[in-house]
This record gives C-alpha cells, structure tokens and sequence, in this order.
C-alpha cells in the first residue's frame, strides 16, 4: 500500500490541539498519527487522502489562535508492522480471557498468565479462543481501540452458524474472531492486496481458512454479491463508512445486524442518523479513549 506522509506544525503546541486536530484529520482519510515536538505526523492512503476536506478542517479549525501547517511527502514503502514482526506484542485480552490475540512468540507466557496453566496452540478449553496474528504489510494487531470493541461487541452476540462480512479486514481479526465464537462462514474484503493476502495467512494459521473466502477490492465488490449476511461487521473511517453502510444494508439478511467502528464519540450521532434512513436502529455503543463502537439492527 502506498501511504503519504504529513508533518503538521501546531503553534503555540498543546495536547488538546494535538488531540483535535487527529480527529479532525481522521475525517480526510488518515489511518494513523504519532506526536512530533512541534507538532503531529499523520499517515493517509494515497488513494484515499482528501486534501480539500484536510484544507477545510485547518481552515475552520475550533481552537483559537491556532496556527497549522503541513508538508506533505510519499511515506517509505516499507513494512508497518516491522516492530510487532521483530519483537513481537503483549497479548491482547477482551472478555474474561474470553477473546486472546497475540502472536506466534508470546503464546507460552499468555496462557501461563491468563488462565493459570500451560497449554498447547489448538487446545481452547476454559471457553479461551486465541487469535494468533502475524502481521505482514498490513494494519491492525488488536492493539486499537476500536479492535478490542468490536471483539467486545462479538462476544456479546450469538454467532453459532451466522454469515458474516468483514469489511475493509486489514489482518483478518474480526473474521477470525466471529468464527473462533462459532459463526459458519465469514467473507472478507480489503482494498489493500497485502492486507488480504495477510488475513488469508492469518486464517490459515488460525485454522479456519475452509471458512473464508477473501477478496480484494473496495465495496463496490457487494453490488455482485449474491450471498447475504446476518452480520456486517466494518472497522474504518468515519466518511467511508457513510459512504458504505447503504451498500452494507443491501447485503444484510431480515434483522441482520452491522457492528461499526472506527470513528470518535461524536461522530455517533451521524451514522446513527445514516442507520435511521436504512431502516436499522441503534441497540448499543461502547466507547474507549474517545473512540466509539455501535451496534445497530433491523427491527
């Protein structure tokens, strides 16, 4: 994937205005940010960078007295997980040891730690199902907010021989968690050749690759779907969502459900509105550092 590279100069510098103009900047496409000492460093998808609704965010930025510039510069081409890959990450635990992700290094110490005992890859007793992740070339390890909820959300739910789509997948831990609880078949896609070719390794690791057919593309591929699905599960940006969730409710079977994050606290109350005019009902929301996860249905 290829990926742009903005440096953001904020003056005078705060935390607060770090923080705003992240979220802001999340509505123009951008995935990810670290901080600078003078200010944010963003990263966006080529494809998908908006640098006219970047523009209009600084323009009318809600902060007085705020200054921002930004260069823009192609980012290295250069694997995104090259720290998880090498070192590895502390695993990850949703639920009451319910959900653990983690990867093909810490598996002894997770299970000493989370459930008392030593056990070996494939034996999940206890009710523990372990996602192992092996990222390549692709966001998303379940360290995110936003992964974390809607494994939450996933818990929640009875997925026992349910159909689920998984929209813009990344690794592929939302489909491999929904079949780890017992969903019977998970479609997937990713706009990102990498990032599909890495959640079909994934699913092969996790053995439950018989259960998951990927593909490449954006969601137009829906308008040639014929299958349909109880649950449609999407973790993107704010503005693709509001583009998507129409093509998302077409596939939806009767009282199918969509699970959505990705997106900051306030934005709750546009794509809550997006559902209304879809016929779907909000039913649930979690929140986590400002982030937000819904669930909303038909009646």
């Amino acid at each position: 994937m290829k990926y742009f590279e903005v440096n953001f100069k904020i003056q005078p510098l705060s935390q607060d205005a770090r923080d705003i103009l992240a979220a802001l900047a999340g509505d123009a496409g951008f995935e990810t940010f670290e901080d600078t000492d003078e200010g944010l460093k963003g990263y966006v998808q080529q494809s998908l960078f908006d640098e006219e609704a970047l523009h209009q965010t600084l323009q009318f930025f809600p902060m007085e007295n705020i200054h921002i510039i930004y260069n823009v510069a192609e980012a290295e081409d250069k694997d995104w997980n090259e720290q998880w890959e090498q070192e590895g990450f502390e695993p990850i635990v949703i639920g009451d040891n319910q959900i653990i992700i983690h990867d093909g290094n810490h598996l002894p110490s997770l299970l000493g730690k989370a459930t008392g005992r030593r056990t070996e890859f494939g034996n999940e007793g206890s009710g523990v199902r372990l996602i192992e992740i092996d990222a390549h070339l692709a966001f998303g390890t379940g360290t995110h907010e936003t992964t974390q909820m809607v494994c939450a959300t996933l818990l929640e739910e009875s997925l026992n021989d349910k159909n689920i789509l998984d929209a813009g997948c990344g690794t592929g831990i939302l489909g491999i968690a929904a079949l780890k609880l017992g969903a019977k078949s998970v479609t997937a896609y990713d706009i990102d050749e990498w990032s599909a070719d890495n959640t079909r390794h994934n699913a092969v690791i996790n053995q439950v690759d018989e259960h998951l057919k990927i593909h490449c593309g954006d969601a137009s591929l829906l308008d040639t779907f014929e299958e349909r699905y109880d649950y449609v599960l999407a973790n993107i940006n704010r503005n693709i969502l509001l583009n998507d969730m129409e093509r998302f409710r077409k596939v939806m079977k009767p009282q199918g459900t969509l699970i959505l994050s990705g997106f900051y606290t306030e934005d709750i109350p546009l794509l809550e509105s997006k559902g209304k005019e879809l016929g779907l009902n909000l039913i649930r929301q979690r929140e986590n550092n400002h982030w937000a996860c819904i669930l909303m249905r038909e009646p």
